[in-house]
């Protein structure tokens, strides 16, 4: 079965001038998971380095690029879920 993987940079916008960076950065993040699927690793393992290219970036509004809230802070949530088994794990507020 050929392998698939898509991510994306969220719904907020970006500066023109991003555009190219932001383009490049999701290509990584899907060649960096892609990487994990073509060596026989797990959906989750790839989408665990997939998302952490995008949050160790600037440019997107998670991690390191996260925006501050009406308070001044950064205040970010997470989710993943390995659906084979059913598992979840979450944090909010953080």
């Amino acid at each position: 079965m050929p392998l698939s993987l898509i991510v994306h940079g969220g719904a907020g916008t970006h500066r023109p001038a991003d555009h190219l960076s932001v383009m490049e950065t999701c290509r990584d993040a899907v060649a960096a998971g892609r990487a994990y699927l073509q060596q026989g690793g797990s959906a989750l393992d790839a989408v665990e380095a997939a998302v952490r290219i995008l949050e160790d970036s600037p440019l997107f509004n998670a991690g390191y690029g996260s925006v501050i809230n009406a308070d001044g802070m950064c205040e970010m949530d997470a989710m993943i879920m390995e659906g084979e088994r059913g598992m979840i794990g979450a944090v909010g507020g953080v």
